[in-house]
């Protein structure tokens, strides 16, 4: 900021005033000097105008010296204060103290150009590191209002940054997540995902004022993993121990064989006979459905994509339904870069299952298709019963059912996740009955 002009013209005079003083008695002697002696009026003249051009050039020297370097140093201030690093002091005399001074000048703006450059590299790479981390990142002012979101944290609430930031927590529905007291795990439903998260906030100082840190990290997602992978154990361990009991089987078709080998036959031959090979045939049976329902859930082949809609999908699904009216409602279609036949397979799980539940109170099933933001939504709704409970509902090998596998809702879940979306099971909030949502990202 540039003086005030009188304060500027002051300092000036004061310049110009000491010079004068200093030059005054010169000035004086030479004029006593000249109009004391017996000298003619010319000589006169010519020694008062020389001694007042001299004091004059002087004056003006002493000025320009002192108020030229100033100014060339308060530009040079002020455009440091304007971040800009271009200017810098030229013909600098190593010599004198001004000279030092306007190298001490160059020396900081080519410092604070440094520091400025690190700053915009350092924020760059903070921002490039905050995009790629998978938590959402919220940072808020005392005011409750966002001032920093990462792309996890959009993608959480689902929004883009022109409708995040400025927003108070209250205004994006985050605001609990704030409060000192509130749990560090928490099952919550955000507008683009649901499942148990990790909570953490912190608080940090931007220049001067406190700001409050909130990192929201999807925990579910990873026990899920250490679930799946405690399964495929077991799944392993059991493979083994049910191929240990084919020998069994193998012992009872084996003694089948040596009793048909006999001559003569025994009068009970048969009865025997077809006791063990009924005995086999069920066994077999049996342990043919049980392996092959574990090696389902066991290992889900990665998802081939392409573009499909979902609403066809929908409708080819419904029409393996005849046990009650399934009604897919109408609109536009919903495309979505996904494996068909996988999802075709998910949608069949959840329409059977709405179906069972219908079944029990003579009501329908509806599947509606949209969009929400950047995701597609599938909604499975049912006129049943409802749910009693939903803690075990995607526990593997859980089932109400009498005649139940326990895998579908499982795998309904790992197909969806294989293509970065999720999948719930709610009560409806309308009327009695469930509805299962499908959410993939578009």
């Amino acid at each position: 900021m540039k003086p005030p002009r009188a304060q500027r013209a002051t300092f000036q005079w004061q310049i110009i005033g000491t010079a004068l003083a200093a030059l005054a008695p010169m000035l004086i002697a030479a004029l006593v000097l000249a109009f004391a002696n017996e000298t003619s009026l010319k000589v006169r003249l010519t020694v008062a105008v020389f001694a007042v051009f001299s004091v004059f050039v002087a004056t003006y020297a002493l000025h320009e010296r002192l108020v030229y370097p100033l100014r060339t140093l308060t530009n040079l201030i002020s455009a440091l204060r304007e971040e800009d690093y271009s200017l810098r002091a030229r013909n600098i005399n190593r010599s004198d103290v001004l000279g030092e001074v306007l190298r001490e000048v160059n020396e900081l703006r080519l410092k604070i150009a440094e520091q400025k450059l690190t700053a915009i590299e350092s924020g760059a790479l903070l921002r490039a590191v905050l995009a790629e981390i998978d938590a959402a990142i919220f940072a808020f002012d005392p005011d409750d209002r966002l001032r920093l979101v990462n792309r996890a944290g959009e993608r959480l609430l689902d929004k883009p940054p022109l409708r995040l930031l400025g927003f108070t927590a209250a205004e994006l529905g985050i605001d609990d997540l704030l409060r000192d007291d509130a749990p560090q795990t928490v099952d919550r439903t955000f507008s683009g995902g649901n499942g148990r998260w990790s909570v953490r906030r912190s608080t940090f100082r931007e220049e001067g004022v406190p700001h409050r840190l909130v990192v929201v990290a999807d925990i579910s997602r990873e026990l899920r993993e250490e679930e799946a992978q405690a399964w495929q154990r077991i799944v392993r361990v059991l493979s083994h121990e049910l191929n240990n009991s084919l020998a069994p089987i193998r012992s009872i078709a084996e003694s089948v064989g040596e009793l048909v080998k006999r001559e003569p036959l025994p009068d009970d031959w048969r009865e025997d006979a077809g006791s063990g090979l009924q005995v086999i045939s069920s066994r077999a049976d049996a342990l043919t459905r049980f392996m092959r329902a574990y090696a389902q859930l066991a290992k889900v082949p990665h998802p081939r994509k392409a573009e499909v809609d979902l609403r066809d999908l929908a409708k080819r699904a419904a029409a393996l339904e005849t046990r009650v009216p399934v009604e897919v409602v109408d609109g536009p279609p919903v495309v979505v870069n996904a494996d068909g036949d996988q999802l075709e397979q998910l949608l069949i799980n959840l329409l059977r299952n709405a179906v069972d539940a219908s079944l029990e109170t003579g009501g329908g099933v509806r599947v509606r298709c949209s969009t929400r933001g950047n995701n597609a939504i599938v909604e499975v709704e049912d006129d049943g019963l409802g749910l009693s409970g939903s803690a075990n509902l995607f526990v593997p090998f859980f089932t109400t059912k009498p005649n139940g596998s326990g895998i579908g809702l499982v795998l309904s879940r790992q197909i969806a996740e294989a293509h970065g979306g999720t999948v719930t099971l709610e009560n409806r909030s309308d009327a009695r009955g469930c509805v299962a949502t499908l959410r993939i990202p578009i």
